[in-house]
């Protein structure tokens, strides 16, 4: 298992990756100001998607994030 620290920096290192500098920081403000079930609310997400799909969409994503 690894340590909450090694947590918090691999967290930031994908956010910053997959979202830039400025969303990672709103997507972390977003987080704080308002509370809510993490767990719960990120089962309902994509819960009819096939794996490949959800691949395909996150590959989409980042794709339009680059250019």
């Amino acid at each position: 298992m690894i340590t909450d620290t090694e947590i918090k920096v691999k967290g930031a290192q994908v956010l910053t990756q997959y979202l830039g500098n400025v969303e990672a920081e709103r997507f972390i403000a977003l987080i704080q100001r308002e509370p809510f079930d993490y767990t719960k609310w990120h089962q309902g997400l994509d819960e009819d998607l096939s794996i490949e799909e959800i691949s395909r969409k996150a590959m989409s994503l980042r794709t339009r994030k680059t250019k």
